[in-house]
């Protein structure tokens, strides 16, 4: 396993996390007892990142975490969770209102209940479950989180950027307010290069990347009868609704055609791709199983795409938002 610097902080982290949506149960059933295995087996496997969050299976992702801590006898792992808002921005507003959204007795309460849920006496990183362009000038969730950083409850803040808006990013990293900003990063949401990693890596703000598999989509085996197979009302089943399952086959075989045979899977291309970009200092894959777990992990070797198929690679660029 290889480790980065997670930005400013003094961590160092595992460049492979493990991403903590799934084992709340939002895509599809999950066996509590395999994900603690599985949580276990990626610790010992090297892993020392877990993303999770409030909105996870309404807590129940902090919970199983929570297990696998208190089972867990080895090196420190880090737990980043969020809290999400009051009232969450509509995806197509340009400047949704921010000020009021994390008031102090809801930041308040969500880190109590996640302490609680996790079972420890400190939240590693606590992360803002959306964001707005006008954040970083109506600073009272930064007041209160300073407040519980001094209480000891706290270490570090970060954000969650809205998905597919990674610029709504860029003048808070400038500014240096947070420890870590967590943003969609793949091969078809490749917009945070274009300036958020600049400005992440100016402060030397950490970035957290998720869906580094677009949802599962760039795992590669998906075939025209995937969709029916999924069960209704999971997270997947909804966000590739409609027309946008056979949007996205036409885009992976469009991916495939120009990856030809550099690489066994289309998973390892996809995995790759964001582990060569040194602005990330993780990415959170989901994981359900130890199998998955090992085949992630085998790619945090060092060995990044050249430059040449990295620029060849930006025509396949895919800015969407099947999160609504």
């Amino acid at each position: 396993m290889k480790y980065r610097d997670f930005g400013r902080t003094g961590w160092m982290v595992s460049e492979i996390g493990f991403g903590g949506w799934q084992i709340g149960g939002a895509w599809g059933p999950v066996d509590d007892d395999v994900s603690v295995y599985t949580l276990l087996h990626a610790f010992e496997r090297g892993i020392n990142f877990v993303d999770t969050a409030q909105l996870y299976g309404a807590g129940h992702s902090e919970k199983i975490i929570g297990r696998a801590l208190r089972e867990w006898n080895g090196a420190k792992i880090y737990v980043a969770t969020k809290a999400q808002p009051t009232v969450w921005p509509n995806a197509s507003d340009n400047a949704p209102a921010f000020r009021g959204r994390f008031p102090d007795w809801h930041l308040r309460e969500n880190v109590e209940n996640s302490l609680r849920r996790l079972g420890v006496e400190r939240l590693d990183l606590f992360q803002l479950h959306t964001w707005a362009p006008n954040g970083h000038l109506e600073l009272d969730w930064l007041e209160t989180l300073n407040d519980l950083r001094r209480e000891g409850k706290i270490d570090q803040i970060g954000v969650s950027l809205r998905d597919n808006r990674p610029d709504e990013g860029v003048n808070l990293a400038h500014l240096g307010l947070v420890s870590s900003q967590q943003v969609i990063f793949n091969l078809f949401e490749q917009q945070p290069r274009d300036a958020l990693f600049g400005a992440a890596k100016a402060s030397d703000t950490a970035i957290i990347a998720r869906v580094p598999l677009d949802s599962g989509s760039l795992v590669g085996h998906w075939t025209k009868d995937s969709y029916a197979t999924w069960e209704t009302g999971s997270q997947q089943h909804e966000m590739f609704r409609g027309d946008r399952f056979a949007q996205t086959l036409m885009r992976l075989d469009a991916l495939k055609g120009e990856l030809g045979d550099a690489f066994p899977t289309l998973a390892e291309a996809a995995m790759r791709y964001v582990l060569s970009h040194d602005a990330v200092s993780v990415l959170i894959p989901g994981m359900k199983t130890p199998q998955e777990v090992d085949m992630n992990i085998a790619y945090s070797d060092g060995n990044h795409l050249p430059d040449a198929l990295l620029e060849r690679l930006e025509k396949h660029a895919w800015a969407r938002n099947f999160y609504t």
